[in-house]
């Protein structure tokens, strides 16, 4: 529970993470691969309608990180039943917000997709695609808290188990859910929907049971304050909530961004979903490593020991950099096999070139910069992290206005706006952590 600063633990942390990462990829690549067979109409339903749905697990994702930086922080400070406390609570709160988001998505969505898209087909197929892809929230939730407690408390290698489960089902339903295959109905994009939610229901469900089974839910008291403390709630959401707002930022300017493309017509719609499956490819190893900056940053802290918070950001951003930096050689030497993968359509092939060489530059700049916002949320301080956001995505969202709705820009152009982002989280990360006002910080 008490970490070292070697590089053999920081892979020891992020090795597990990467892998974890990686499972829910294929599937993301195996399922736009499937939807590509069918059509560019189904690859830009899905970029938008799967684009939505990432806004509303942020939800999820932002009370993950919260509950990462908590939980390691009473693993440095070697309090067992802190972490119980933190995960009971993380829970009900988690599904709490779960519950409330499937409402506002079967209240609020289809209007405010009839009001942003052009295309009606692409309209009709999003909406019903979301109202059934927003019913594995609750699961995604629980797993998102699992998640948490493994990774915080130092037991990281479990999501692979987790993940390899939940995407084996996904891929197999992917499959013939899509195309009707083995007897079942084809539900088409639809099926997409069906099978996601049968592979969230799969890894809640394992990475649940492996509590039990290891005893996890008795050494950390994990279940023994189901009974809403709301201190705890209120710390876990001091901790979370500006951390919510945050992702919700991120990726609703990307969402913001797809829609932005839609206008541009259903090709580059279709391109920029097939560029957003690469965009996470590329970024396993950032965001594994980032997570693992997160709680080694905080775990260090909650030791005494504030001074060695620059080394780890140091050697976990050059180990980022490095294997970035292979990723992007290797695709930009192979750009034709890789796309290959979703489209057998030379011209749609041909047309996602030039966005591809820039993403893969773009993946260099985030693999820093990354690395250094994780490593400010560690600090506790993730007020810090919400308005670094809120600036970067008005940086971005200026640029995309601009280039895209006015100049009406190429689609590798419109692209460029990655790099606004993360140029200027970068230089406010950086300002932030010399400054030094986050030690002392109390979570």
């Amino acid at each position: 529970m008490l970490l070292q600063i070697t590089n053999r633990q920081i892979i020891k942390i992020a090795a597990p993470i990467c892998l974890a990462l990686i499972i829910p990829q294929i599937n993301h690549i195996t399922n736009t691969a499937f939807l590509g067979r069918l059509g560019e109409f189904e690859l830009a339903a899905n970029g938008i309608a799967g684009i939505y749905y990432l806004v509303m697990y942020m939800i999820a994702y932002g009370l993950n990180n919260g509950m990462q930086v908590l939980i390691a922080r009473r693993a440095g400070q070697r309090q067992l039943a802190g972490i119980g406390q933190l995960f009971s609570n993380g829970l009900l709160t988690g599904l709490v917000f779960s519950l409330l988001s499937i409402l506002l998505t079967l209240l609020v969505a289809p209007y405010f997709f009839s009001k942003s898209l052009h295309d009606p087909h692409i309209y009709e197929a999003a909406v019903s695609f979301i109202r059934i892809r927003i019913w594995g929230l609750p699961f995604l939730m629980v797993l998102s808290m699992t998640n948490a407690f493994y990774i915080g408390s130092g037991h990281a290698k479990v999501l692979a188990i987790t993940s390899l489960c939940q995407e084996m089902m996904n891929i197999f339903f992917d499959y013939t859910l899509i195309f009707g295959k083995l007897g079942l109905p084809a539900l088409g994009l639809n099926g997409a929907a069906v099978a996601s939610i049968i592979a969230e229901i799969t890894g809640c469900s394992v990475a649940v049971s492996i509590l039990f089974i290891n005893r996890y839910h008795l050494e950390y008291s994990l279940f023994r304050y189901l009974r809403p403390d709301w201190r705890t709630i209120k710390s876990i959401l001091n901790v979370s909530a500006p951390l919510i707002v945050q992702f919700l930022f991120s990726i609703g300017s990307w969402f913001v961004f797809f829609i932005f493309i839609e206008h541009l017509g259903e090709r580059p719609l279709a391109i920029s979903n097939m560029l957003r499956s690469i965009f996470g490819l590329f970024g396993i190893f950032t965001w594994a490593l980032a997570a693992t900056c997160n709680t080694m940053v905080s775990n260090i802290i909650g030791q005494g020991r504030p001074d060695l918070v620059f080394t780890i950001i140091k050697k976990i951003v050059l180990i980022s950099l490095g294997c970035s930096t292979f990723m992007c050689i290797v695709v930009n030497l192979f750009p034709y096999t890789l796309l290959q993968i979703y489209t057998s359509n030379s011209e749609l092939i041909a047309a996602s070139i030039p966005s591809i060489r820039i993403i893969t530059l773009s993946t260099l700049l985030m693999a820093i910069a990354g690395i250094t916002l994780n490593a400010v949320t560690g600090t506790g301080n993730t007020r810090m992290n919400l308005f670094i956001e809120f600036t970067a995505v008005v940086g971005y969202m200026a640029y995309c206005d601009i280039v895209i709705e006015k100049m009406r820009s190429p689609l590798h152009l419109a692209w460029g706006a990655d790099f606004i982002y993360w140029i200027i989280i970068l230089i406010i990360c950086v300002i932030y952590l010399r400054s030094g006002k986050w030690k002392g910080k109390e979570i």
